[in-house]
């Protein structure tokens, strides 16, 4: 379908997107498909070494973009934004919270 998906997870609350995004964009099936919006993953931990399944969204990234659907193409169905709390600093000043 032609719709946006918003996900925010913090930490192990990434789980039970890495099921639904692997659904979505990397084995073949009906929904992958049909999808035809954007997956917006919002991820926040604290350090980047904290950081659950990077390899997967990169990962998909990276095939989303092979397959002339990036951002950068015009055509972007899959974007992923960190908020690191102990790294970043929020507009305001202070931690940088998935809020944020």
């Amino acid at each position: 379908p032609n719709v946006d998906l918003i996900m925010a997870a913090t930490g192990t609350g990434i789980a039970p997107y890495r099921g639904f995004l692997r659904r979505l964009f990397l084995e073949p099936t009906p929904a992958a498909d049909a999808f035809r919006g954007l997956a917006w993953l919002f991820l926040g931990v604290a350090n980047r070494d904290a950081l659950l399944y990077d390899d997967e969204w990169q990962a998909i990234l990276q095939r989303e973009t092979a397959r002339g659907r990036s951002a950068a193409q015009g055509r972007e169905s899959f974007r992923l934004t960190y908020a690191l709390s102990r790294e970043e600093s929020a507009p305001g000043g202070g931690k940088m919270y998935i809020q944020d």
